[in-house]
């Protein structure tokens, strides 16, 4: 029989659920412009007189800001990973900083727009960056919840 679980391990795999696709939305960017190209595409759509300099220029732009929110999305789940394993008294308030700071770059991401674009980050791209947000509010939901007491207090 396996041990019974901790009302931490949830959080925990909320944590490292974030993680991962926090990682998955660095990536995929930087594997499209490297295969497919639908990012150059989306520069060329906006763009079509630009001559290929400027539309790689614009692509690596789009896509390494994308990894890099990406990059910074991991570090803070790791943090807070830390944090919980570790019953750290701070967890909670950093946790909840971080996902606001997820979601104003999610936000950022899919209302950017400017110039001849409708939409600087393709919608694709939004949303690959906005599912690490929705799981950090749960995993935030999670932690202010397992903070309070679960007794009554004396009278």
């Amino acid at each position: 029989m396996s041990a019974p679980a901790k009302p931490q391990d949830g959080t925990v795999r909320a944590l490292y659920l974030g993680l991962a696709l926090s990682v998955v939305s660095a990536l995929v960017p930087l594997v499209d412009v490297a295969t497919v190209d639908s990012l150059g595409d989306h520069v060329r759509d906006a763009y079509p007189t630009w001559p290929e300099d400027l539309v790689a220029a614009d692509r690596g732009a789009i896509a390494g800001s994308l990894a890099v929110i990406g990059v910074l999305g991991a570090a803070g789940w790791l943090w807070t990973i830390v944090g919980v394993r570790k019953h750290a008294r701070w967890v909670r308030a950093v946790s909840t900083t971080l996902f606001a700071l997820g979601a104003c770059a999610a936000l950022l991401t899919a209302t950017l727009s400017g110039g001849a674009y409708t939409q600087v980050v393709p919608p694709l791209y939004s949303t690959l960056t906005a599912l690490p947000v929705l799981v950090g509010l749960a995993a935030v939901v999670q932690l202010w919840r397992t903070g309070r007491r679960t007794t009554a207090p004396a009278a």
